[in-house]
C-alpha cells in the first residue's frame, strides 16, 4: 500500500512537470529535476494533499500560501543558479520553494517572520531530506551581512518597492527575483546587481501575499 501511494505521488509529480512546467516554457534541467524529485505534498496541509500537484497556490495558515508550481519554477529558473551558489530567501512559508532552491544551489539561507511557519518549514525540509538550507525567524527586510555575500536572492512575498536594501549583500552579477507592486497585484522583476546598482527587467504580472516588515507593508 505504501509503495503504491509512493508510485502515485511520483506519477503526479511527473505529470505536474510535464503539463504545468514544460508546457509553460520552463526548460532548466536543474529546476525540472528538482520539481520532479521534491514531494510537494509534504509541504502542504494534510487536508489539501489531493491538490498538491495542481498548478495553483494553496493556503498554509497564518495568511500565507505555498506558491503554485509554475511560479516556483519560473522564479527559480530566472535566478540561473549554479551548484555552488549561496541564496537568500525572504519568506520561507512551508519550505517548498526553499527545497527547490536547495536542490539547485549550494546553500540557502531563508528567513520567515512567523515562528509557526518557520517551525513547520524546518520540519518539512528535514522530512524531505534537505540538509543545505537554514531557516531563521525575524524580519527579513532587516537583513544583515552575517552570511553575505549572496549569489542570488528571492522574495516569495510582495514588496511595495524594489528591495534595494538587499543590493549591498549581493555579489556583482548576482540576481534577485521579486514581486514588486501593490497589495492586490505585482510585477515579477529580475534584478541584476553590479556595484550595488540594480538593473531591472519585468517578467510578468503576479499576485503574492505582502511582505510585512520595516521595508515591506504595514501589518494589518
Amino acid at each position: 500500500m505504501v509503495e503504491r501511494c509512493r508510485e502515485q505521488e511520483e506519477t503526479r509529480r511527473r505529470d505536474m512537470v510535464r503539463y504545468h512546467l514544460r508546457e509553460r516554457g520552463i526548460c532548466s534541467p536543474a529546476v525540472l529535476a528538482a520539481m520532479t524529485a521534491i514531494p510537494r505534498h509534504m509541504f502542504v496541509p494534510s487536508h489539501l494533499r489531493s491538490s498538491a500537484y495542481h498548478d495553483r497556490p494553496l493556503p498554509i495558515g497564518h495568511n500565507a500560501t505555498i506558491s503554485q508550481p509554475s511560479v516556483v519554477a519560473l522564479m527559480t529558473e530566472l535566478l540561473t543558479l549554479s551548484p555552488t551558489d549561496r541564496v537568500f530567501e525572504l519568506g520561507t512559508g512551508s519550505g517548498y520553494q526553499t527545497a527547490v532552491l536547495a536542490s539547485c544551489a549550494g546553500e540557502v539561507f531563508s528567513v520567515e517572520r512567523v515562528p509557526e511557519l518557520a517551525a513547520m518549514a524546518r520540519q518539512n525540509l528535514a522530512a524531505a531530506g534537505v540538509t543545505n538550507a537554514r531557516v531563521f525567524t525575524c524580519d527579513a527586510t532587516t537583513i544583515t551581512g552575517r552570511y553575505a555575500p549572496y549569489d542570488a536572492a528571492i522574495l516569495t512575498a510582495a514588496s511595495p518597492a524594489l528591495p534595494t536594501y538587499l543590493y549591498p549583500f549581493i555579489r556583482d552579477g548576482g540576481r534577485i527575483v521579486a514581486p514588486v507592486g501593490e497589495r492586490d497585484g505585482q510585477q515579477l522583476v529580475l534584478i541584476t546587481v553590479d556595484g550595488g546598482i540594480g538593473s531591472v527587467e519585468e517578467r510578468g504580472k503576479v499576485r503574492f501575499v505582502p511582505v510585512i516588515g520595516r521595508h515591506g507593508f504595514a501589518d494589518e
